[in-house]
């Protein structure tokens, strides 16, 4: 089997550590939308935080409603500077004992750093376990079927901008079934399955599952299709929740104080955030290669945004993830370096 790294076609690739595909990407896309297939996301970095007061810990210091998350669920979060710009976005998976953060791949350090400085008296102990614990996906319809016993996601509907005191359920506004499996935990997400292994027990893990293999480049055009926002992908130093849709999925909009939280509330309540996360089809015409990362989106002769991620899909062509300014109409005709674009509406 060909197995080609993301290191082997850009050494400072900020996925180095997993396959970007096994010889043949299209065919491994394909496997992904329409069965089931496994994708290594090993260079995941995990941040373990046991503690008794974990819960209510993080509850304080992420965007997520997690004070009563439960044994067996998992979210998502964020972490905000004073001013509400996105600083860190991570799963949390709460087995009983510890609460598990996995998050983007160099990441990590930053994470653990800030936690580690926001813990005072609190009874926590939160560590890198990047070299304790593996990430892996099973991504597809079929995924579902290999984990019966986990329940289909929940996520909360997004209340309106002039909400009412306590129309949001008190608890987390994405919840995400957990089981224990082989050492470790299943966790139910909307693109499928996630697993969180001991690292030394991958290998034996992908062997029992027994599904076609799949890249990072496989998953990265199913998440492009499904517009699942990726911290540094579809952020920047700017970038506030509600432009790259992280609100549905991380944030509990009526939930107590935490850092950024004012700027959460004033633009949701204005109903207007300065940018927003869209589609875009490129023509394909000029060029066959996806743009790169950060490259600027043009409307005339000004630039009204930046491409996050880019993928050549399988049925969509050359399609990219961008962050677009606002008042950039649906039909606008853009581009990105040699290719036209077009937005698909949401």
């Amino acid at each position: 089997m060909t197995v080609v790294m993301a290191e082997d076609l850009d050494p400072s690739s900020a996925d180095a550590g997993v396959p970007v595909h096994y010889g043949d990407p299209m065919r491994e896309q394909r496997v992904l939308a329409t069965a089931v297939g496994l994708v290594d996301r090993s260079n995941r970095d995990v941040i373990a935080v046991p503690g008794e007061e974990r819960a209510s810990w993080l509850h304080t210091l992420t965007t997520q409603h997690l004070s009563d998350l439960s044994a067996n669920q998992g979210s998502e979060l964020l972490v905000l500077s004073p001013h509400g710009h996105v600083e860190q976005h991570a799963y949390v998976t709460e087995d009983g004992t510890t609460a598990w953060l996995d998050t983007e791949p160099g990441a990590g350090a930053g994470l653990l750093k800030y936690l580690e400085m926001m813990r005072f008296f609190t009874r926590v102990e939160p560590r890198d376990a990047s070299k304790e614990i593996a990430a892996l996906s099973v991504v597809g319809p079929g995924a579902a079927d290999l984990f019966p016993g986990l329940a289909a996601p929940r996520v909360s509907p997004v209340p309106g901008a002039k909400f009412a005191a306590g129309e949001v359920p008190g608890h987390a506004t994405s919840v995400y079934d957990v089981t224990p499996f082989e050492g470790g935990l299943a966790r139910r997400v909307p693109l499928g399955v996630d697993l969180l292994v001991p690292r030394e027990a991958k290998t034996s893990v992908i062997e029992k599952l027994g599904v076609p293999l799949a890249g990072l480049w496989a998953y990265e055009a199913i998440r492009v299709e499904h517009r699942i926002p990726r911290l540094g992908w579809e952020t920047d130093h700017r970038t506030i929740p509600a432009e790259a849709d992280f609100v549905a999925t991380a944030v509990h909009l009526d939930k107590g104080c935490y850092r950024g939280q004012e700027t959460v509330a004033r633009v949701h309540h204005l109903g207007r955030p300065p940018r927003r996360l869209v589609l875009l089809h490129l023509d394909g015409v000029a060029t066959d290669q996806p743009p790169a990362k950060g490259a600027p989106v043009v409307l005339g002769d000004r630039e009204v945004g930046f491409v996050g991620t880019a993928v050549r899909h399988h049925e969509l062509g050359l399609v990219a993830l961008a962050v677009l300014k606002r008042n950039v109409a649906d039909d606008a005709e853009l581009r990105v370096g040699e290719s036209a674009a077009a937005i698909e509406a949401a």
